[in-house]
């Protein structure tokens, strides 16, 4: 009951919580359906037990919220069910459709107890957003563009988006590494969430990694495995398919799951059931170029033993041909030479005898033509030397009369002669002085003259003036 305080009926804060408590008990007895967005799960582990903050949204815009609980039990229930029908487990940001009842309590305030949540509604709203994913590429036009990429020959750099520790991984890995034919392959893992909602984000930092150094690769490999067909609805993400649509090398996937494929594997250039498919994809890319080639090389090696073999016989024909022609030859160029060698024998000696007797008569003549031409040399020779004589005298008087001025000019040009025509030569510790700058105040000079030599100090030395 109130209180009076001053003339007025006052309440206790209690007293208006459970009148609340009490009037929303009497009229909302019943449990009812509700939609909403789950904005935040709020699991808390160590109690099992979950807050839900749900809100209700117009274009973006929150227009209604409220606060909730779901008990350990019905959350271990519920996320079970989700589990087996979405492969997805309860999590922020879904849609869901739920059966509750409204409680207030007089410390907690007002929410809603959620007893039970249907996944068939969630189910729909996932595949309303994969389908509004895969609209909304194809209204862009690039939900075939990375389909549309020329994959290389042999795709042999691989780069890899998957966990170390996934066993799609290791399966990935040993199929490739232990193919019987021995393909090499180049890898290298960029580590990556593969599941739930922060693995979009991971997995397209890894891709924007990689596109950095995309000259390296042949291809991206997305491989998930060993964890069942759970938590799957991050590749219906529109920012992720985005990327992997745009990638300018082919991205391939290998999620590992046996359900519907999702918008990432539809996009990709290429996708398998499991990783172990994808690495068989790789090595059959590999076996298509092997088998040709090895095929095309047993080819060329038969033909090229039988043309080789045809070749032989027929080199081995024209062998037999050549030594037959060559030894007919041989036999008709023997018997030319010995004609030739018979005619050129008579005609050596006919020649012989005809050139004997040229040279006896060239012999007489040159006999007669030399006793002449002795004769004229000689008269010749004493006419040479005659003028010979003359003109060696004629030399020698010359040459000697040079020698006599030559010989003068020596004379006056000697130091004797030019120190005697009034000319002096000034040294300096026995060398002569040629410039002013060779000597200095106080040393001692020493003037060489005609008849004697003159010592003195210097007291000054300078530059002539140029005129």
């Amino acid at each position: 009951m109130p209180e009076t305080v001053n003339n007025k009926s006052v309440f206790t804060l209690l007293e208006v919580t459970q009148s609340i408590q009490k009037t929303l008990a009497d009229r909302y007895k019943s449990t009812f359906w509700v939609k909403a967005e789950m904005n935040k799960l709020n699991y808390y582990s160590h109690s099992g037990h979950c807050y839900p903050e749900l809100v209700e949204k117009i274009e973006g815009k929150v227009i209604a919220q409220i606060k909730s609980t779901l008990w350990k039990d019905e959350y271990r229930n519920i996320n079970s069910n989700f589990l087996s029908i979405l492969k997805e487990p309860l999590k922020d940001g879904i849609k869901i459709l739920f059966l509750a009842s409204i409680t207030f309590d007089p410390s907690y305030g007002l929410s809603l107890r959620i007893i039970d949540i249907d996944p068939s509604y969630t189910l729909g709203d996932l595949e309303k957003e994969k389908q509004e994913t895969i609209k909304r590429l194809q209204v862009e036009g690039i939900f075939n563009k990375n389909k549309a990429l020329p994959i290389s020959l042999l795709p042999q750099r691989i780069a890899i988006i998957s966990v170390e520790t996934s066993k799609g991984y290791a399966d990935f890995l040993k199929v490739l590494e232990t193919n019987p034919w021995k393909y090499k392959f180049f890898h290298l893992l960029f580590p990556s969430l593969l599941q739930g909602e922060k693995a979009v984000y991971s997995i397209i930092d890894q891709l924007k990694r990689i596109n950095k150094v995309r000259q390296h690769f042949d291809v991206v490999a997305i491989i998930r495995g060993g964890g069942g067909d759970v938590g799957l609805s991050c590749y219906n993400n529109y920012e992720l398919a985005k990327e992997i649509a745009l990638f300018p090398i082919p991205v391939i996937t290998g999620i590992g799951h046996a359900t519907n494929e999702t918008v990432a594997e539809l996009i990709s250039y290429s996708n398998a059931i499991t990783p172990t498919k994808i690495a068989e994809y790789l090595i059959q890319k590999f076996h298509n170029f092997s088998v040709p080639v090895h095929r095309a090389e047993e080819k060329i090696i038969e033909k090229s033993i039988r043309l080789i073999k045809d070749e032989k016989s027929k080199f081995d024909a024209q062998i037999k041909l050549f030594r037959s022609l060559t030894e007919n030859i041989l036999l008709y160029n023997r018997n030319q030479l010995k004609e030739h060698f018979r005619s050129l024998f008579q005609q050596s000696v006919f020649r012989f005898k005809s050139e004997k007797g040229f040279l006896k008569k060239n012999a007489e003549e040159i006999k007669k033509g030399s006793i002449n031409l002795c004769i004229s040399a000689k008269q010749e020779i004493k006419q040479f030397a005659v003028l010979l004589k003359r003109d060696v005298f004629t030399q020698i008087h010359r040459v000697k009369s040079e020698l006599n001025s030559l010989e003068k000019n020596i004379n006056n040009m000697s130091p004797q002669s030019v120190l005697k025509r009034g000319y002096s030569i000034t040294t300096r510790n026995g060398k002569a002085i040629k410039s002013f700058q060779s000597v200095k105040k106080g040393d001692i000079i020493e003037t060489l003259v005609y008849d004697g030599s003159i010592k003195s100090s210097v007291n000054e030395s300078k530059k002539t003036e140029e005129q």
